[in-house]
C-alpha cells in the first residue's frame, strides 16, 4: 500500500535541485548551474528524498544516476525548472537593444530543422542585430574542434569538458505508408515486423543505445538506410518497408502510420552542449532559453501521452541505464 506524503513538506525548490543533478550527472556541475556550492545540492536532494519517503538518486558507474521513482519525479521537476527559466526570460525584456553577438548552433537534419530553427528564428524577430548560424547533419560535430558555440546531440553524449545539460526527449516508432500496408500487411508482432524490409538510420547502429534495431526485431532485415532522417521519411512514405521514425517526424506525414506491432522503443535523450568559454555569454544563454522554450511549448510533438507508449515487448526498456540519467 502506497505510504502518504504530505504535500506540504515537499519544496519545489528542491525540485529544481533534482532536475540540475538529473541533466548533469554531477553534484558539482548542477550546484554551478544553480549558483550555490555541492554540499546544498547534496542536503536538499536529501531532504526532497525524505519528503517523498523514497530514493531518487544513486550512485552509477560515472556519476549519479535516477532511480525509477527518481526518473519520474524529474519529469515532474523539469517542468518546473522550465517554467522559471521561461519567467526569467519573458520578464528579461530580451530586445534588439541588449541582445548582439553571433551564435553557431550545430543540430541534428530534423531536430535542428523542426525545432531549432523556429526556436532561433523567433529569437531572431526579437533581436535583429543577433545573428545565428544553424548548421544540420553530424558531419559538423566534432568535439575537439570550436566550430560551434552550441550543439544538441542525440543519443548518449560525448566525454568532453563541454557544459552539458538535457534539453528534451522524444519517442520513436514504428510506420509505415497506408498504401505499403495495404499490399504487404500490417505486422502485429517484432517476429512478423522481422519479416518486412526495415528504413533505418546509419548513424544510430552504433552511436544510440535507444535506437538499438536488433534489440526490438532480432534478425531484421534493413532494406533501406540513410544518414539524413529525411530521407528515411521519404522512403517510409514511398512504400519502401516499415522506418523506425521519430514521432516528430512522422506524424505531420498524412500517408504514414503506426505499425500494430507492440514494439516500442526506449525514449531518447537530447542533450545540449555548450563550449565553456561560451556559456556566459548573453547571446548564447539567448539561444539556449529560446531552445528550452520551443521543447517546452511543443512538448507534445516530442512524445506519446502515457497511455500510448505502452512497454517494449523485447524487454529492452529493462536494460541497465548508463550513468547518465
Amino acid at each position: 500500500m502506497a505510504h502518504r506524503i504530505d504535500i506540504r513538506n515537499v519544496r519545489a525548490d528542491d525540485l529544481r535541485y533534482l532536475a540540475a543533478v538529473a541533466d548533469s550527472g554531477r553534484l558539482v556541475a548542477a550546484a554551478r548551474s544553480l549558483g550555490v556550492d555541492h554540499s546544498t545540492v547534496s542536503r536538499r536532494l536529501q531532504a526532497l528524498e525524505s519528503a517523498l519517503g523514497t530514493r531518487l538518486i544513486g550512485r552509477g558507474a560515472d556519476g549519479w544516476v535516477l532511480t525509477d521513482e527518481g526518473r519520474v519525479v524529474a519529469e515532474h521537476a523539469r517542468t518546473i525548472q522550465e517554467a522559471v527559466e521561461s519567467a526569467a526570460q519573458s520578464v528579461a525584456g530580451i530586445g534588439p537593444d541588449n541582445i548582439r553577438g553571433t551564435v553557431r548552433v550545430v543540430a541534428a537534419d530534423g531536430f535542428g530543422t523542426r525545432f531549432v530553427t523556429p526556436a532561433l528564428a523567433t529569437l531572431r524577430r526579437r533581436n535583429p542585430d543577433l545573428r545565428v548560424e544553424v548548421l544540420t547533419g553530424s558531419q559538423y560535430f566534432n568535439v575537439r574542434q570550436a566550430n560551434f558555440d552550441v550543439a544538441i546531440i542525440i543519443g548518449e553524449p560525448p566525454r568532453s569538458r563541454l557544459y552539458m545539460e538535457r534539453l528534451c526527449h522524444y519517442d520513436s516508432a514504428f510506420f509505415a505508408s497506408e498504401s505499403y500496408l495495404a499490399e504487404h500487411g500490417d505486422p502485429r508482432s517484432a517476429e512478423e515486423l522481422a519479416l518486412h524490409p526495415l528504413i533505418y538510420l546509419v548513424d544510430s547502429l552504433e552511436r544510440i543505445r535507444e535506437l538499438d534495431l536488433d534489440a526490438y526485431v532480432p534478425g531484421a532485415d534493413v532494406g533501406f538506410a540513410s544518414t539524413n532522417i529525411f530521407a528515411l521519411v521519404e522512403a517510409t512514405r514511398q512504400g519502401g518497408g516499415v522506418g523506425l521514425l521519430p514521432k516528430f517526424m512522422a506524424c505531420d506525414v498524412p500517408e504514414l502510420r503506426r505499425v500494430s506491432a507492440p514494439v516500442r522503443p526506449d525514449r531518447v535523450d537530447m542533450t545540449l552542449l555548450i563550449r565553456r568559454e561560451a556559456l556566459n555569454r548573453r547571446d548564447v544563454q539567448a539561444v539556449r532559453l529560446a531552445l528550452r522554450s520551443e521543447v517546452l511549448g511543443r512538448h507534445d510533438e516530442l512524445v506519446w501521452p502515457a497511455s500510448r507508449r505502452g512497454r517494449s515487448t523485447t524487454g529492452s526498456a529493462q536494460r541497465t541505464r548508463s550513468a547518465r540519467p
